[in-house]
């Protein structure tokens, strides 16, 4: 990164140790459904324990985006830091499957006021590298999906899953104090300081908005029931153990750690809407690739190439939206793009689950997931060459 005003580094390290722990509170619920379903759970109401973090996250993201109307995107964070360590407590002591969804829900609550107030606010700390800015913190958010399966595992044969959210409560406490400091010896940016009216906002920007939507909210939807139900699948389609599958969304979720980075540059350096269509079309093959190969270490290879695709996709989205949006709509527009494809996304897990429970076999669901990623890909194709999608040049 480059020099940037006085303690602005230790706000944009603190919003990335924060991304840590908001994603693993996301993630946590992924590698619990395939537990949860060996407890005698249905596949559907496991699922629906992990939709409820994702439909969490959308939920508050427009009302977080009128919020920054008129309360600064710092406070708003303390807020967020605060409701994240009481969720996380609420999860911990949850008595059934019910009260667990109702803490997914909550815990995704304050993960959707993480996103809408420090993606905007990382995107000015360092407007000249907006790319590589959000793709380190991005990066972060995926070191807590590699770490999330591992930890809560590591709960679970300990004897409880719910040590992992005691945990979470604790250190969530523990950065909002730090970010605090932080952000009170530091130099802030105050470029969101005209952006005071939501709905205008949105308007202004709605075919950027419209553009963002269908990039990651449809793409994000399948890799929502993907990843969610990586482990029943392998499970059902191939002869690998549980242990072993888990293992491998592990290595999943790893090979997506250098994809922020390495995604992030080449935002700051190519066209943002030619590295998004190639990024649907690669995760469109791997998707499909995933469904008819064979053997432990074909899959490996394939889940390993799809990680480093499709957690491409976040990073380029972000800076596309961020770096394109003028800075007396960014946090307004930002906030419409991101509550609705969040609404989108959310119900990848459930709907798998509901397949799956309708008799449908997951490699029959994944297959008919890629292909609509496949039609999406062409539509947005079609639009760019038409000129109707915004360039962000």
């Amino acid at each position: 990164m480059t020099t940037a005003p006085r303690g602005r580094r230790g706000v944009f390290v603190s919003i990335c140790v924060f991304s840590f722990l908001v994603n693993f509170g996301r993630i946590a619920f992924a590698p619990l459904v395939d537990f949860f379903i060996r407890s005698g759970i249905s596949p559907a109401t496991a699922g629906l324990a992990a939709t409820a973090v994702w439909v969490g996250s959308a939920l508050p993201r427009l009302p977080t985006g009128y919020l920054l109307t008129f309360v600064s995107r710092q406070r708003v964070l303390l807020g967020m830091g605060v409701a994240l360590s009481a969720a996380a407590a609420f999860t911990a002591f949850s008595p059934d499957i019910r009260i667990t969804t109702v803490g997914a829900l909550l815990v995704g609550l304050a993960s959707g006021v993480f996103f809408i107030a420090a993606n905007p606010l990382v995107s000015e700390l360092y407007p000249e590298r907006v790319g590589v800015a959000v793709g380190i913190r991005g990066m972060f958010s995926q070191i807590a999906a590699v770490a999330a399966p591992f930890l809560v595992g590591l709960a679970i044969a300990l004897g409880s899953w719910r040590v992992s959210f005691g945990a979470l409560a604790v250190l969530a406490l523990g950065m909002t104090a730090v970010f605090f400091l932080a952000a009170r010896r530091a130099d802030l940016p105050d470029a969101g300081a005209e952006d005071r009216d939501l709905l205008g906002g949105i308007r202004a920007q709605w075919r950027l908005v419209a553009a963002g939507v269908l990039f990651v909210g449809v793409t994000g939807f399948v890799w929502q029931g993907v990843f969610n139900f990586y482990v029943t699948y392998l499970g059902a389609a191939t002869d690998l153990t549980s242990g072993t599958a888990s293992t491998l969304l592990t290595v999943t979720f790893a090979a997506g750690v250098p994809s922020f980075l390495v995604a992030g540059r080449l935002a700051d350096r190519f066209s943002y809407l030619r590295l998004l269509t190639g990024i649907l079309v690669g995760f469109v093959v791997c998707l499909f690739a995933l469904t008819a190969v064979e053997g432990l270490w074909p899959i490996v290879a394939i889940s390993v190439v799809m990680s480093l695709v499709i957690h491409s996709l976040f990073p380029v989205a972000d800076a596309y939206m961020l770096d394109t949006l003028p800075d007396d709509s960014r946090a307004s527009a930002y906030s419409g793009y991101s509550a609705t494809m969040m609404l989108i996304q959310a119900g990848g897990s459930v709907s798998v689950g509901a397949l799956a429970g309708a008799g449908f076999t997951y490699t029959a669901v994944f297959r008919g997931f890629a292909l609509l990623v496949a039609v999406l890909a062409v539509f947005v194709a079609v639009l760019a060459r038409a000129g109707q999608l915004p360039t962000g040049e």
